[in-house]
């Protein structure tokens, strides 16, 4: 069955999978979607019994299903290898009562590695089936790990370059060590004035200006995205979803058809969105439960069904998940609305204007595969020190969001189902904050010494991707304002 891509703001106009990841983002400023979503029809106990790579070659190929099998393998193959420091890509650790997927097992130690190492793959190949001359310009904005997993992952491609957009004081103290040592010809970091939705937003608004669109075209280049508005970057996200499941039911945890929850930490919402077109392909999952940390708009739109950036943006120290505008939540919007682009385009205008939609309310109870909850900066803290002292187990700041707010919905619910929540980075890419949730003695260490002390008490090696940037020289000093984002984009490409 052959699957294609619309925007959630166009007509009826549909592409190839391939020229959708190309494109990144639609013309008219909408992200695509694929017209139906597959069945994932193979079952369980053959998946259980399938590597990582084979069940992403399963789920993948249902969606990208203009990617002939040798090409889809060969960009599975070259993404899932050495690069991760597990054979299995992403374990399973059962702790506290319920099963943390461990989706920090790649180069940069964050769960954007999953789509980010295989995206670059992805996109030479659609380059080369769309016949594609200019060199690809990957223009990215990253609340802290999406900018170092993709220049990880296109440092050095031929014929792309990439460009990071990153909040200056929104950003840990590791993840901006990681993006500014980023060695490679092609790789360019800068920090702007503002948070994370300003980038974004920057990012966005050159993607839509048609002027500079055509002044690239004109140098020979061609804007796509490493962002999870490429569809590129979500299809791998339901992989690991997939997988989980089978695993529990390979290691005898669940039975045939048994309903799971999920638990993902969100920001961006893309990883949630991932795991609700898993639920759709008919994998079976029954609360998707979304996590928020203090900036909690989620959590008051599927309360109230109004969505609403109206507010304080808060620096925690799960930075990740600092965002006010949740730019996947357009693809469920989409859905919501029943795929109307026009009905769409109107909530997300009022979002641009007004700052905030409501959707109706036969729309807000479609939103029942839902359960949304926060956990404060105190709670997040409490949940790391608890875990630990009752475990062994560290995690990290985002993943205790998503701890916490599982305790939370248990409360509420009584709701005893197997549970897998998305752990979604190493505790070593935010070493400070969970070190000073564990014990405030840590307070006064430097941020390797905190390094080497977390490896003490968790018994874990230091992972590669902190061993390498230690001593690593900074390679990108360059801060802007917000509205000097286009005018460094036309400097570094010579334009």
């Amino acid at each position: 069955m052959e699957i294609l891509y619309k925007s959630t703001r166009g007509n009826n106009e549909t592409v190839p999978a391939s020229a959708a990841i190309l494109k990144g983002l639609s013309e008219d400023g909408g992200l695509f979607v694929p017209t139906q979503i597959p069945a994932l029809d193979t079952d369980i106990e053959t998946l259980s019994g399938m590597s990582y790579q084979e069940v992403a070659y399963t789920v993948m190929s249902k969606f990208l299903t203009d990617f002939t099998e040798d090409e889809l393998k060969d960009c599975i193959a070259r993404a899932y290898d050495k690069k991760f420091d597990t054979e299995v890509i992403a374990p399973l650790a059962k702790s506290d009562g319920a099963y943390y997927l461990e989706l920090f097992h790649g180069s940069t130690i964050a769960f954007k590695d999953m789509a980010l190492s295989i995206l670059p793959y992805l996109l030479t190949t659609s380059a080369k089936k769309n016949h594609a001359e200019n060199e690809i310009v990957i223009l990215t904005a990253t609340s802290g790990d999406t900018g170092k997993a993709a220049m990880a992952g296109f440092a050095d491609v031929p014929g792309t370059k990439i460009i990071v957009f990153y909040p200056k004081d929104g950003v840990s103290p590791i993840q901006e060590k990681q993006m500014v040592t980023q060695k490679g010809k092609n790789t360019y970091v800068v920090s702007i004035r503002g948070n994370f939705d300003d980038a974004q937003t920057g990012v966005k608004n050159i993607f839509n200006d048609k002027n500079m669109t055509e002044e690239l075209d004109g140098a020979g280049f061609q804007f796509s995205s490493a962002n999870s508005i490429n569809i590129g970057r979500l299809v791998p996200q339901i992989v690991y979803y997939v997988y989980a499941y089978a695993t529990l039911y390979g290691n005898g945890e669940i039975e045939k058809d048994e309903k799971i929850n999920v638990v993902v930490p969100t920001g961006n919402f893309g990883n949630i969105l991932a795991a609700f077109y898993a639920k759709n392909m008919g994998l079976p999952i029954d609360k998707l439960i979304c996590a928020s940390n203090d900036n909690k708009v989620l959590f008051d739109f599927f309360r109230t069904g109004t969505y609403d950036k109206n507010r304080e943006f808060i620096l925690t120290t799960s930075p990740s998940m600092d965002i006010l505008i949740s730019s996947n939540l357009e693809r469920l919007i989409f859905r919501l609305a029943g795929n109307d682009a026009k009905k769409n385009q109107e909530f997300m205008d009022s979002l641009k204007e007004e700052g905030k939609y409501t959707i109706t309310g036969e729309m807000l109870e479609e939103l029942k595969d839902f359960y949304g909850n926060y956990a404060s900066e105190k709670e997040t803290a409490e949940t790391i020190k608890r875990i630990y002292e009752d475990t062994g187990y560290v995690i990290d700041t985002h993943t205790a969001v998503a701890a916490a707010v599982y305790e939370k919905y248990k409360e509420e619910t009584k709701d005893g189902k197997k549970t897998v929540i998305a752990s979604t980075a190493s505790p070593y890419k935010f070493t400070r904050s969970v070190m000073e949730a564990i014990d405030e003695k840590y307070a006064s260490m430097g941020d390797f010494e905190l390094v080497d002390e977390l490896s003490k008490i968790s018994n874990t090696p230091v992972p590669n991707a902190i061993e390498e940037i230690r001593t690593a020289p900074v390679l990108h000093n360059t801060t802007v304002e917000v509205e000097e984002m286009p005018k460094i984009v036309k400097k570094i490409l010579g334009i």
